[in-house]
């Protein structure tokens, strides 16, 4: 088998459709993004399954999206953040109020 190549026919089209939504519903935009989360090779977040492969992956997803219906509070991805809202999550509140102050704002407490 050469490097990179698969062991076995490739997935079929049902399959990659099942498997694309499936990554999608798990909050990925496609096989790319989540290639570390979900442990693709780099052969795989291309888009490139072998059938037993595609399964195992369908069989995987599957079992997780039924365990975080059936729990309380499923995990939700957290939103992603521009750079700007990242860096200001390094001061405390006391300190942003007293940036908006200093710009003549006007600041209470909820």
């Amino acid at each position: 088998m050469a490097f990179g190549q698969s062991a076995g026919p490739p997935a079929t089209h049902k399959q990659m459709d099942e498997l694309l939504a499936l990554v999608m519903e798990a909050g990925f935009q496609d096989f790319r993004e989540a290639r570390y989360q979900m442990d693709f090779t780099q052969r795989q977040a291309g888009g490139k399954f072998s059938r037993d492969e595609a399964d195992e992956y369908i069989a995987m997803l599957q079992e997780r999206s039924e365990i975080e219906r059936a729990s309380i509070a499923p995990v939700q991805a957290a939103p992603k953040l521009s750079a700007n809202e990242r860096a200001i999550r390094k001061f405390s509140d006391a300190e942003l109020a007293a940036e908006l102050q200093r710009r003549g704002w006007i600041v209470a407490e909820p």
